[in-house]
């Protein structure tokens, strides 16, 4: 069981586990969720072939126990979430009971309907927040100092995972992912909108100026397509209940060098321009996401394998081609 399949992780995993695995996936989605993301596997989707979609919701207690009840889980990746630490800013009731009681809502319901099923809870890196420099890398006992309200919410969700694991003997456990990208990456992510602004301006759809928010920001970067492949090696290899992990790439930059990798590939790049727009800057930043992610690597083996320059190239052409495809109906967000 996945929930949030429609998004960037979610519908990477679907693939992934289809392809490695023989299990039968059951997607929970909201009915008016966009399947964009699942476009890969549709037609298996259509066909009932492994893949299935039930509609849920975070903030429905009655859907989520009837998406257990139907799909009888052994394993569940509660991938569901508010994702975008900006829009918390402004909707931060909302992420909070999304995410820490919709975490709270799901693993009641595997409680009662599921109880001896392996489970994943992804929190974040962003509950780690603003961290000194001497603290560097980031292992699992540095201390949360969220800088957004997503943020904490992911404290939450992170706490009531561990909770579930201790209080009631289920096999939960929790992950702290850093900076995960590639194709279907949201576009009120940096890198992203780069990159969906840089394909808009080689199709002409908007002037050669690329807005950004804070370039100074570090982060470590993963491609999306290891992390789905450490998930799996999560729940499958020897799983410790209540067990919490650090996971995340290895090569760390600022946002600057995201930026200036992507115009790199770019045949416009030299002549775009950058220009800072306020809408883009959070109140607060997490600035320094660089992960230790060693006790995952010894528990599991997992290493990341895919070049930042393929990630990048990768996430660049995904937009190219949706650009190509669908023209002028997005938004420069």
């Amino acid at each position: 069981m996945i929930t949030g399949i429609t998004g960037m992780v979610g519908s990477h995993l679907a693939e992934f586990l289809l392809r490695e695995t023989d299990w039968d996936i059951y997607g929970m989605c909201r009915w008016r969720s966009p399947l964009d993301n699942l476009a890969p596997i549709i037609d298996r989707i259509n066909r009932g072939d492994r893949a299935h979609l039930l509609n849920g919701d975070l903030r429905d207690t009655l859907s989520i126990q009837d998406v257990v009840a139907k799909s009888k889980p052994d394993y569940v990746f509660h991938l569901a979430a508010q994702s975008f630490p900006r829009t918390s800013f402004e909707s931060p009731l909302d992420t909070l009971d999304t995410n820490v009681q919709g975490t709270v809502r799901v693993l009641d319901a595997l409680r009662t309907l599921a109880p001896k099923a392996v489970i994943h809870v992804c929190a974040s890196s962003e509950v780690f927040g603003r961290v000194p420099k001497e603290k560097l890398p980031i292992d699992e006992e540095c201390s949360f100092h969220p800088a957004s309200p997503y943020a904490i919410s992911k404290v939450g969700t992170d706490l009531v995972g561990r909770f579930y694991a201790e209080a009631y003997g289920m096999t939960v456990m929790t992950t702290r992912m850093f900076t995960h990208t590639g194709p279907r990456r949201g576009d009120v992510f940096a890198e992203s909108t780069f990159a969906k602004q840089i394909a808009m301006i080689e199709h002409g759809l908007i002037p050669p100026v690329v807005k950004v928010g804070n370039l100074q920001s570090m982060r470590t970067i993963a491609d999306v397509r290891d992390a789905v492949r450490a998930y799996y090696m999560l729940v499958t290899v020897n799983p410790v209940p209540g067990a919490y992990y650090n996971i995340g790439g290895s090569y760390s930059c600022t946002i600057k060098d995201l930026l200036d990798t992507l115009l790199s590939f770019s045949p416009r790049g030299h002549e775009i321009e950058v220009a800072v727009d306020p809408e883009r800057l959070r109140p607060i930043d997490a600035d320094l996401q660089v992960p230790n992610v060693a006790k995952f690597a010894a528990h599991t083996g997992w290493r990341p394998a895919i070049p930042f320059e393929t990630t990048m190239r990768d996430l660049l052409d995904y937009w190219r081609q949706r650009i190509a495809a669908e023209g002028g109906r997005f938004l420069t967000r």
